[in-house]
C-alpha cells in the first residue's frame, strides 16, 4: 500500500526532516496481540538493564494498549525500587569506565545508532504508531527527527572544548576542563516516545555519562526498541538501561532516580506539577535538574499579519499529534480588525484538511488521544468554554469513531475567566480570543506562569522585535508555527522548566566544569 502525504502533515515537522513520500507497508503483523501492525521484532516484553533482557523481580506485568483501537499489543514488565536501583548501579558502574572513552570513540557509537534508526525507521514508525496512535506519516516524521539527535550529538561528542584562562601570575596556568557528570537518570513523556529519548540520551551519552531511562507507561515499546539498537550499536552494559513500570510504581522509580546519591543528573519531559516533585525529591542529593514541563502557547496574530500564513501556521501548530504536544497553540489571539475573517478562514481549513482515524490509514490526519483521561479533560474544557459563552465553530464533540476520538474543535468569543485559556488543552481544541492593541495581547500572553513557546504572525519589522523581545518564552516563532529542530536550544521559562534541550547546548546539561590551577610552572 502505499500513500501519499497530505499537506498538512508534511507541515507537522521541521523541513530538514519533513517527508515528501512515503511507503507504507502493512504485510507484515505481528504474533503478540490482534490488529498490531508492526515489526514483532522490536515488541520487547522485556526491560533492558545491564545489558540484559530483564522481568520485574515480582513477574508483574502491565498491558500496553493501542490508543486507536483499544487491542493490547503486549506486555512489559512493571517494574519498581529495586529495580531501579539495579539500574542505577549497573549505571554507576559503567559510568567507571564509560567516561573514560575518547570522544571519538562515543562519536562512532553514536554514529552506529543513527544508521541503525535509519535504517530501521519505518518499523520504528509503524511500533510508534501502535502504541501512541499519531499517524503513520507523523509518526515517521518523529523518527527521522529522533534520528537527527544521534547523528547531531555523534559530532558535537568531538566539540566539548574546555578554556585556556589567561593567568595574572607568570608561574600559574589556569584551566577549565570539561567533565561528564555521571549517571543521567532520565523520565520521558508520551507523545514523543522516540525523540524524547534521543534527544536526551544521545547529548548524555556524547557527553561520557551513562542513563536510566523511565519510558511512559504509556508508550514503552519505542524505548525498548532503542536500547535494542543501541546494543546492536556496541554501547557497552549499563551505558543505557532502561526500567518499564505501571503509572501507580512510577513514583517510586522517579523516587529512586532523584534520592540516589549514584545519580548526578535529572533529566525529565511532563507536566509541571510532576517536574516540582521531581525538583523536591532531588533536593537532598542537590542534583543538576533539567525540566522541559508544560506549556500554554500564544498564538497572536496581528492584524499587519499575511493571514493565509497565519492560519497554515495555526493549523500546523494546534493540531500536530492531535493538539498533544507542550509546544501547541493553546491561546489563539486575534486582532479585532481580522478577527471575523481569520475564524472563517480558520473553520474551513480544519474541516477541509483534518481527517480523524486510525493512524494506520494513509489518509489520517489527526489519531486518537492517548487515552480516556485525556478525552474526558478535553471535552471538560469545551464545555466549560461553552457554558461561560463561547460559541463551537465546528467540531466540539466526542467523535463519531468513539473510543479515544475527539473532532478538531474551533472555539470563538472565548474569554481569559475560561479553562481552555488558563490551563494546558493537550489536544484538538483551538480557542480564539479577540483583542485589541499589542499591549493588551503581550499582557494577556504573559499572565501565566509557564513560558515555554510563543508565536506570531505580524510584517510590521518593529512590531516584530519588540513582541519577540517581550513575549516571556524560551521559544519564539515569528510567522512560523513549526519551530522545532535539532540544532536549536529548546526549553522555557518561569514554571515551564529548568535547561535547555538540543543543538550545542544540549550537552552542557550532562558536563561539569572543573577549574585546574598549576603553579611552579
Amino acid at each position: 500500500m502505499c500513500s501519499r502525504l497530505p499537506l498538512a502533515s508534511l507541515l507537522h515537522f521541521p523541513k530538514s526532516v519533513r517527508p515528501v513520500l512515503i511507503r507504507v507497508t502493512m504485510d507484515r503483523v505481528p504474533a503478540a496481540a490482534e490488529g498490531v501492525r508492526s515489526a514483532s521484532s522490536f515488541l520487547h516484553d522485556k526491560a533492558y538493564i545491564n545489558g540484559k533482557w530483564v522481568t520485574a523481580d515480582s513477574g508483574a506485568t502491565i498491558e500496553v494498549v493501542n490508543p486507536s483501537t483499544g487491542a493490547v499489543l503486549g506486555t512489559v514488565p512493571d517494574m519498581g525500587e529495586a529495580e531501579a536501583q539495579s539500574a542505577v548501579d549497573a549505571a554507576y558502574k559503567a559510568f567507571q569506565t564509560w567516561k573514560d572513552t575518547t570522544a571519538k570513540e562515543r562519536s562512532a557509537l553514536l554514529r552506529k545508532l543513527f544508521n541503525l534508526i535509519e535504517e530501521n525507521k519505518q518499523e520504528l514508525a509503524k511500533l510508534l504508531t501502535a502504541e501512541m496512535g499519531k499517524p503513520l506519516a507523523e509518526a515517521l516524521g518523529e523518527v527521522n527527527y529522533g534520528s537527527s539527535f544521534a547523528e547531531w550529538y555523534a559530532e558535537e561528542a568531538r566539540r566539548v572544548y574546555g578554556d585556556v584562562i589567561p593567568t595574572p601570575m607568570k608561574s600559574r596556568r589556569l584551566l577549565a576542563l570539561k567533565q561528564p557528570i555521571g549517571v543521567a537518570g532520565m523520565i520521558t513523556p508520551w507523545n514523543f516516545p522516540n525523540a524524547m529519548i534521543t534527544r536526551k540520551a544521545c547529548a548524555a551519552l556524547a557527553a561520557g555519562c551513562t542513563t536510566v531511562i523511565k519510558p511512559a507507561e504509556d508508550t514503552p515499546y519505542s524505548a525498548l526498541a532503542l536500547a535494542e539498537l543501541a546494543d546492536k550499536a556496541g554501547f557497552p552494559p549499563g551505558v543505557v538501561n532502561i526500567v518499564t513500570s505501571s503509572r501507580t510504581k512510577s513514583a517510586e522509580v522517579g523516587k529512586v532516580l532523584c534520592s540516589s546519591p549514584l545519580v548526578a543528573t535529572i533529566s525529565f519531559t511532563g507536566s509541571t506539577n510532576t517536574g516540582k516533585i521531581l525538583l523536591k525529591q532531588s533536593a537532598d542529593t542537590v542534583k543538576r535538574v533539567s525540566l522541559e514541563l508544560g506549556g500554554n502557547a500564544p498564538f497572536i496574530v496581528f492584524d499587519s499579519a499575511d493571514l493565509d500564513m497565519a492560519i497554515t501556521g495555526a493549523m500546523a501548530c494546534k493540531f500536530r499529534c492531535s493538539g498533544q504536544t507542550c509546544v501547541c497553540a493553546n491561546r489563539i489571539m486575534v486582532q479585532e480588525g481580522i478577527y471575523d475573517q481569520f475564524v472563517d478562514k480558520f473553520a474551513k481549513a480544519i474541516e477541509k484538511e483534518l481527517v480523524v482515524g486510525d493512524g494506520f490509514d494513509g489518509s489520517t490526519t489527526q489519531g486518537p488521544l492517548i487515552n480516556k483521561a485525556a478525552l474526558t479533560k478535553v471535552d471538560e474544557h469545551v464545555q466549560d468554554a461553552v457554558s461561560k459563552g463561547a460559541k463551537v465553530v465546528t467540531g466540539g464533540k466526542f467523535h463519531e469513531k468513539g473510543g479515544n476520538f475527539y473532532q478538531p474543535t474551533l472555539l470563538r468569543d472565548v474569554t481569559t475567566e475560561m479553562r481552555c485559556l488558563k490551563e494546558e488543552i493537550f489536544g484538538p481544541v483551538a480557542p480564539v480570543v479577540k483583542f485589541k492593541t499589542e499591549e493588551e495581547a503581550l499582557a494577556v500572553a504573559n499572565s501565566v506562569n509557564t513560558g515555554l513557546a510563543g508565536y506570531f504572525y505580524s510584517k510590521d519589522l518593529s512590531q516584530i522585535w519588540r513582541v519577540a523581545e517581550k513575549l516571556e518564552v524560551g521559544i519564539v516563532g515569528v510567522n512560523e508555527g513549526v519551530v522545532s529542530g535539532v540544532e536549536i536550544p529548546f526549553g522555557g521559562v518561569k514554571e515551564s522548566g529548568l535547561g535547555r534541550e538540543g543543538g550545542k547546548f544540549g550537552i552542557d546539561e550532562y558536563l561539569e566544569i572543573k577549574y585546574v590551577c598549576m603553579g611552579g610552572v
